[in-house]
């Protein structure tokens, strides 16, 4: 859940913020004389962010993600199985 927070109402209650940031990856924006000034999200958030930012700037990795959407679309999917059998071999 996206919270909004004033900078000033955010001082008080800093440690609860940062509690339930990583402990229920509640995410705040912090305003600043109203106006959005900060994002605060847990670092897995971040880390997640920032791992798929990287894959969508890689090409080959979009054309592979588009490619398996068209494929999940046209009912060509495997069994657990089957990626299991193919895992082991690489």
């Amino acid at each position: 859940m996206i919270h909004t927070i004033t900078l000033k109402a955010l001082r008080p209650d800093l440690p609860k913020v940062v509690e339930d940031i990583g402990k229920k990856w509640e995410r705040y924006i912090v305003t600043k004389h109203g106006k959005p000034s900060v994002v605060m999200i847990s670092v897995e958030d971040y880390e997640s962010l920032m791992e798929t930012l990287d894959i969508l700037a890689d090409p080959e990795a979009v054309k592979g993600l588009k490619k398996g959407e068209e494929e999940l679309r046209k009912g060509k999917t495997r069994s657990w199985q089957e990626i299991k059998n193919r895992l082991e071999k690489i």
